[in-house]
């Protein structure tokens, strides 16, 4: 069964760090796509970052460029979103997901991924 597992979340104050983690079961990182996204409510899933575990490319949200880094573990099945001078804006729950398929410039689109873990919460205070 594959399953996806986030953690790392928290409260953190304006310009605060904090480092997420996606650990995933029941699958290698091999040949999978890892993308994380965000949600506040009442709107849309967004995608925040992704990495493509073979070759590691990466995508980036502009919003996050430059300040938030994905990387992955392929040994531990882990990938990680290294967050910095993190904003109010950045509150949200972040949902890592998982797909098989490299989907390049699309990999921003929630319902392209069939594999979700259950979400962690950032809190970034003023």
């Amino acid at each position: 069964e594959v399953q996806l597992q986030a953690s790392g979340g928290g409260l953190v104050q304006t310009g605060g760090s904090l480092r997420l983690s996606c650990a995933a079961f029941g699958f290698t990182f091999d040949h999978y796509v890892i993308t994380w996204f965000r949600q506040v409510p009442g709107k849309e899933r967004e995608g925040v970052s992704s990495i493509r575990s073979d070759d590691g490319s990466t995508y980036y949200a502009d919003s996050v460029l430059r300040r938030f880094t994905i990387s992955s573990d392929n040994a531990k099945n882990r990938v990680y979103l290294q967050m910095n001078s993190l904003r109010p804006e950045d509150t949200a729950v972040y949902y890592c997901a998982a797909d098989s398929h490299a989907y390049g410039t699309s990999w921003y689109d929630p319902y392209l991924y069939a594999y979700w873990g259950q979400g962690t919460l950032v809190t970034v205070s003023s």
